[in-house]
């Protein structure tokens, strides 16, 4: 979900693409030897980056739990002072983005998140608690009528909306970037506003 313009290192050139191959084939569906050979190094040449498989997944789901984190307390922090309608829109732009293009880290959550080692498995349920709470908060400013286990109800739901975009067919096959992010927007505050209208 990031927005940096450099290139990436060769660290994360690596979680790319052991994130797009975990993703496709399954964690146990791919080596070392093709997650080296699709950046061009040798499978044992990862062992200067990464201890093994296992040390990757690790970092690919804790790190994007604390991406969106950190980034959804910056856009808050960005829009502070102003209306709480604008902080939760940041919030669900910065959500869609990084739906529309982490697309792979989606899939790899959803389907390997139980191979992670206990303490990795809880540092990313920590964060998402947090990032989760985050959001109520903003909600509630935006609909202070609407209940807290409500409100929380209807974030987890956004977010299964949001994070349906690997269900949606091959990149090429969406209407176009901005257009699915908009449609994605306009979905996600509707359901806001059903579950603020009960």
């Amino acid at each position: 979900m990031a927005t940096r313009t450099d290139a990436p290192t060769r660290r994360e050139q690596i979680l790319k693409e052991a994130a797009r191959l975990f993703a496709e084939r399954g964690f146990h569906g791919v080596g070392v030897d093709e997650i080296g050979a699709a950046v061009g190094i040798s499978g044992p040449g990862l062992y200067r980056h990464f201890a093994g498989k296992d040390a990757m997944l690790a970092e690919l789901l804790v790190g994007i739990s604390g991406q969106l984190l950190t980034g959804a307390k910056r856009r808050v922090a960005e829009v502070d002072g102003g209306p709480a309608d604008a902080v939760l829109d940041s919030l669900i732009e910065g959500h869609i983005d990084f739906a529309l293009d982490d697309r792979p880290l989606i899939t790899l959550h959803d389907r390997e998140l139980d191979r992670l080692r206990d303490s990795d498995r809880k540092l990313v349920r920590q964060l998402q608690r947090q990032y989760v709470e985050l959001w109520v908060e903003v909600l509630r400013k935006v609909y202070p009528g609407i209940a807290e286990p409500a409100a929380r109800s209807a974030v987890h739901s956004v977010f299964g909306l949001l994070n349906s975009t690997p269900h949606l067919g091959r990149p090429g096959s969406l209407p176009g970037r901005g257009a699915t992010a908009e449609l994605l927007h306009r979905m996600a505050r509707g359901a806001f506003a059903a579950a603020a209208a009960e």
